[in-house]
């Protein structure tokens, strides 16, 4: 186990590159199943998430080489265990999108039942129905889903609730299935285009990702190809708000702008200099005087629930008092009773928090309970008075590639150690 040790009050500045997406990678990794071939992906962030599903990969039968250009080679020919064991895949939810491509390739798939940060409930229901209404056999018992289909069917299907990770997983297995599929409120992420264009590139003929209305013609089978995977929005988004909360002047570079307007929206609105290029965002408030402002989180191109707890950080030391409504997850504002035990004024009631600026947050020691929960610690660290220890970093680990070292060159003094017992 290990803890990061933060000194706030530093002003952050200058400029830092983005990683590649893990809400892109994933998925993407997960599509080499229904590949011949061996594909190159490139760009894939040093994340715990990334290695567990390459585990996962190598555990069913893919062949995989690590190449000193930085693309890794999966071979996912030839499965020979279509299963996702519990053992690896219980902290990670993204497990579930090898469901669809199993079945459709293979004709069966043994899945354990989604891990993950515990952020609520978030059903899988609509990736099994829409499976079953394609031909799939369905049991479950507490720790598995059992899927096995002699031939899938084209199906013309709409979410009962956009699911991101349900129409990677439906779009993925109407992929090799004859004949027209058409999926109805689909997520409009840009993880999902990408993983579309991604399996264009392999010979897949889907039209419409990005929209609400996907429509797949169901080819015969797909090649493998070289790709390298877009960057994270949402570690650009924490870093901006890193610059924004210290009062500095930090630029991201490699990020399509587009994929977080709403996000420099926000920091517009809350009084922050935003200047917007080809491929960089960069934040400047070393002269802002931050004003609260309200979060209401929603599916892509809404404000992203992965934002909702840096934004809320942010709004803790901004003047007057906002309110973050979270509709996506109901589980999602774990990080308000640490925040609260730094100086924090917050009032929950429900799915909404009631935020009333303080003048400045205080150092302490606090625990992170998921993903982005960290990221917003560690944004209270960056300004809190003395020292913020922060303990069970491992959830950061799985989203943010090298967090101290990427703020720590824009200024920040953060250390990791071991706790030692």
């Amino acid at each position: 186990m290990e803890r990061l040790i933060i000194k706030g009050g530093n002003h952050l500045q200058g400029e830092i590159d983005c990683s590649g997406a893990k809400n892109a990678g994933l998925p993407i990794l997960a599509s080499t199943i229904l590949l011949d071939g061996s594909a190159l992906i490139g760009n894939l962030p040093h994340l715990q998430d990334i290695t567990t599903k390459l585990e996962l990969l190598n555990s069913m039968g893919s062949q995989i080489n690590f190449h000193e250009d930085g693309y890794i080679a999966i071979n996912s020919s030839n499965i020979l265990l279509p299963e996702a064991r519990y053992e690896l895949v219980k902290t990670m939810r993204a497990s579930i999108l090898v469901m669809g491509p199993l079945v459709a390739k293979y004709g069966k798939a043994k899945i354990s039942q989604p891990g993950g940060c515990d952020i609520g409930t978030r059903p899988i229901d609509f990736h099994l129905s829409g499976l079953e209404k394609m031909g799939a056999e369905i049991k479950s018992d507490s720790k598995y889903i059992y899927l096995k289909a002699k031939k899938l069917n084209p199906i013309d299907f709409s979410f009962p609730k956009v699911s991101v990770t349900g129409t990677e997983n439906l779009m993925m297995a109407a992929t090799l299935i004859e004949g027209t599929t058409t999926l109805r409120n689909c997520a409009k992420e840009p993880e999902v285009l990408e993983l579309a264009n991604y399996l264009n590139n392999c010979g897949a003929k889907i039209s419409g990702a990005g929209e609400s209305e996907i429509i797949v013609q169901g080819v015969k089978k797909l090649e493998a190809s070289r790709w390298n995977v877009l960057f994270d929005r949402i570690e650009a988004g924490t870093y901006l708000v890193a610059g924004a909360i210290t009062n500095g002047h930090v630029k991201v570079n490699k990020i399509n702008p587009e994929t977080i307007n709403i996000v420099s929206e926000k920091l517009m609105n809350m009084g922050v200099e935003v200047n917007i290029g080809s491929d960089f965002v960069e934040v400047d408030a070393t002269s802002s005087d931050l004003k609260a402002q309200d979060i209401f989180t929603e599916p892509f191109p809404g404000f992203p629930t992965d934002m909702q707890a840096q934004f809320m950080t942010l709004n803790t030391i901004a003047s007057g008092t906002c309110m973050i409504e979270e509709t996506v997850f109901e589980n999602r504002f774990q990080h308000v009773s640490q925040l609260r035990k730094m100086g924090a004024d917050i009032t929950l009631n429900k799915n909404k928090a009631s935020v009333s600026g303080v003048s400045n947050l205080v150092g302490a020691n606090v625990r992170a309970s998921d993903l982005r929960a960290s990221a917003s610690l560690v944004l209270a660290g960056l300004v809190g008075k003395n020292k913020t220890e922060i303990n069970d970093i491992y959830h950061i680990d799985r989203g943010y590639e090298c967090i101290e070292e990427k703020l720590n060159k824009l200024g920040a003094e953060i250390i990791r150690e071991p706790v030692v017992y």
